[in-house]
């Protein structure tokens, strides 16, 4: 079987932007296992992309943070992936969880931990077959702001990792790259007061992602967030720490 033949494995697929890729992943004729927890309701996603793509799907319970699973969960699939989408994350909310051990652990876990441990083995078995694991971070991670700094030193970690990951296999033929989406119309964004200039529908923004995939990118993100999140972290300390964004 060869890389195109293999499906890809989208985690976290009931997710506004796991949907939108594994749409354009499907648009290209890639098979798909679509995972996530209460797989059940993947039930409407397999049949509207099998039917309007013509390709094979499948959907599979998967809980990130069942951490002695990861193995059997990779054992139990039906081919080894040519494609790992990890749009894994939970966004909580910064007001009550700062300082809350059990919430700010779920943050962490979920958006760090799990996912890292999962993808550490992930790509040590696609070494050798070659791929592409597509890590789905935050631009929350390029700077911590007072409104959301448990989840973005949770998503800092990560890109943290994935680029050790990325170096770690940059002599095999397995590419890693990290995606950095700022605000997305999504269900996880639902009733944000969202800036308009700033924000990308799931869709869109999963058609480029998956472009710079197939181009080798090794980290994406929106042109308009790389200009704004250029200045944000550049700022010094002390005129950063004035700032109400």
């Amino acid at each position: 079987m060869t890389p195109a033949d293999r499906p890809a494995l989208i985690l976290g697929a009931r997710s506004g932007i796991a949907r939108g890729i594994a749409a354009a992943l499907a648009k290209r004729g890639h098979p798909l296992m679509l995972a996530a927890r209460r797989a059940g309701e993947l039930d409407s996603d397999v049949s509207d992309l099998s039917i309007r793509y013509n390709c094979a799907v499948t959907a599979h319970e998967f809980d990130v943070l069942d951490l002695d699973g990861h193995a059997g969960f990779l054992d139990g699939l039906p081919a080894t992936p040519s494609i790992i989408v990890c749009a894994i994350g939970v966004l909580g909310d910064q007001e009550k969880d700062a300082g809350e051990a059990q919430a700010t652990k779920l943050i962490v876990d979920s958006n760090y931990l799990a996912p890292c441990l999962f993808l550490e083995q992930a790509a040590a078995r696609m070494a050798d077959t070659g791929g592409s694991i597509v890590a789905i971070g935050s631009v929350a991670g390029d700077r911590g702001r007072a409104k959301n700094y448990v989840y973005g030193s949770a998503k800092a970690g990560f890109a943290t990792y994935i680029s050790g990951l990325r170096q770690k296999y940059a002599d095999s033929d397995l590419h890693v790259m990290t995606v950095k989406p700022g605000f997305v119309r999504t269900a996880m964004t639902e009733g944000m007061d969202l800036p308009g200039p700033l924000t990308s529908d799931a869709e869109p923004f999963a058609e480029r992602v998956v472009t710079a995939m197939e181009k080798g990118r090794q980290v994406y993100s929106d042109l308009r967030w790389r200009a704004l999140m250029a200045v944000i972290t550049h700022l010094p300390e002390r005129i950063f720490m004035k700032t109400k964004f």
